[in-house]
């Protein structure tokens, strides 16, 4: 048994920092990315995206391959070509460039192979599906590991089926099971170095690989803060953070300094492309904070320009942002008290759900049952529906072109006068509002209008909220 006078050494928490592609177009952006990372002065861990565009190219060429075996020379020609000049952009001298490229090389063959594999079958299974998109990230964390280690900084990269990153199993949209993954995630990732680990995708159980659905880079990021128990998940953007509606719409936004998990979820949600709705999921539960921060007007010190955490705040209007989302459509059936009839909801909702179509929201009334869906599904829902054949449907109708608008704030169910400070302010504009909803989430209230008068509708809800 010791004596005396003992040490007690804590360890340092890690960061868990995320750099999206829109950080990674050209070679002064991975320069700001690389004076990011030597601000932090400490061993942290590094998630990055696909290269800017990357993803989209896999996507294409997947389709284009299964009938055309030469667009899989020009997608490996395209890759080889954009990776080399990039690599040589960044290496000052040739032997890290040339190691780093022959790497590339190696990762770009495997990529091939399935490639190869898919126009021999005419087919893209879906496991096959989740590996190919998986390279965009994989070649970004090869890249950038190299480029911190000829700079001298002690770094690794460390891929997700390594740890293993271990996920629900769901091809294209799985879920990170945290508990089955904390181990290993906190075991490969213990070291005090920097490691560098490629995004949007973990591991089935089998080891399979598994995306974490489009976008997920920032929900894999927050899954490995929490399996780390991160001091903080630090998001880099090309923008100054949350703000009180898009400046692309307004002039003079406001920037938020905070803002609580669940008015962030919602922002998310309803079209602020500033994180992924999913990335508050992880964190909510442990109260790991997330610190936006802008790449852009990086000046040596790492402050963020926005944080999400626990404590929530009201403010004097109550309104924080306003936001929209042009990814909705309503399935709308009509019909003399489908909305009191049994089994109706049931057999619609069954149907769309097996289909594998996510329903954003459901609104119903006497006569009239409104399903709220992605764009992208309402033709397919629309099908499914009509072949249903029930009686009590007398009208079925998709109505598209439409915009979401969502106000969000902290305490905007309890304080009286917001929601019609906020539709007088659209009425005045002349503006017909087709759908309201509110009380759904205790922070958010949203309306549906014709995509047309979106843009109006936004800068007069934020004239008034904001001057």
């Amino acid at each position: 048994m010791a004596t005396g006078h003992q040490s007690v050494v804590y360890e340092m928490k890690k960061v868990v920092a995320k750099f999206g592609g829109s950080n990674l177009k050209k070679k002064e952006d991975i320069q700001k990315l690389v004076n990011v990372i030597k601000a932090y002065d400490r061993p942290m861990v590094i998630v990055v995206s696909a290269f800017y565009g990357i993803t989209n190219h896999l996507i294409q060429s997947m389709e284009a391959v299964k009938s055309d075996e030469s667009k899989i020379k020009t997608l490996i020609q395209f890759l080889l070509g954009m990776k080399e000049e990039v690599i040589r952009e960044n290496f000052g001298q040739s032997e890290w460039a040339d190691k780093t490229l022959k790497a590339v090389e190696k990762r770009i063959i495997e990529l091939e192979r399935y490639l190869t594999g898919i126009h021999y079958i005419g087919d893209v299974p879906e496991f096959v599906e989740d590996v190919i998109l998986s390279y965009g990230e994989r070649l970004s964390s090869l890249i950038l590991a190299s480029i911190l280690q000829s700079k001298g900084i002690d770094a690794e990269e460390a891929l997700p089926e390594e740890m293993p990153l271990v996920t629900d199993g769901e091809f294209g949209n799985a879920t990170v099971d945290y508990a089955a993954a904390a181990k290993g995630v906190q075991k490969r990732l213990a070291a005090d170095k920097i490691f560098v680990v490629p995004g949007f995708y973990g591991v089935s159980p089998e080891g399979k690989v598994t995306l974490l659905g489009r976008g997920g880079s920032d929900y894999s990021a927050a899954a490995l803060a929490r399996c780390l128990d991160a001091e903080s998940l630090d998001v880099w953007k090309d923008v100054d953070g949350f703000m009180s509606a898009d400046p692309k719409l307004v002039k003079c936004p406001r920037r938020i300094k905070t803002l609580s998990y669940t008015e962030a979820a919602e922002l998310s949600y309803f079209g602020a492309s500033i994180l992924h709705p999913r990335t508050v999921e992880p964190l909510q539960e442990v109260s790991i904070p997330i610190h936006i921060g802008n790449i852009d007007t990086f000046e040596g010190m790492v402050e963020p320009r926005t944080v999400v955490q626990a404590s929530e705040t009201i403010t004097e209007d109550i309104i924080k942002s306003v936001t929209y989302s042009d990814d909705f459509c309503i399935l709308k059936l009509r019909g003399a008290g489908i909305g009191k009839k049994r089994g109706v909801l049931a057999k619609v909702t069954g149907v769309i759900d097996k289909a594998g179509i996510n329903i954003k929201s459901v609104i119903t009334s006497q006569i009239a049952i409104n399903l709220l869906l992605s764009a992208k599904d309402i033709k397919q829902a629309y099908q499914l529906v009509e072949e249903l054949e029930l009686s009590a449907v007398t009208e079925l109708s998709a109505i598209e072109n439409i915009s979401t608008i969502a106000v969000v704030g902290e305490g905007l169910l309890e304080q009286p006068g917001v929601a019609g400070r906020m539709f007088m302010a659209v009425a005045r504009k002349g503006i017909n509002v087709r759908m309201i909803v509110s009380g759904a989430s205790t922070v958010a209230s949203y309306f549906v209008v014709a995509s047309t008068d979106r843009d109006v509708a936004i800068k007069a809800i934020h004239t008034e909220f904001f001057g």
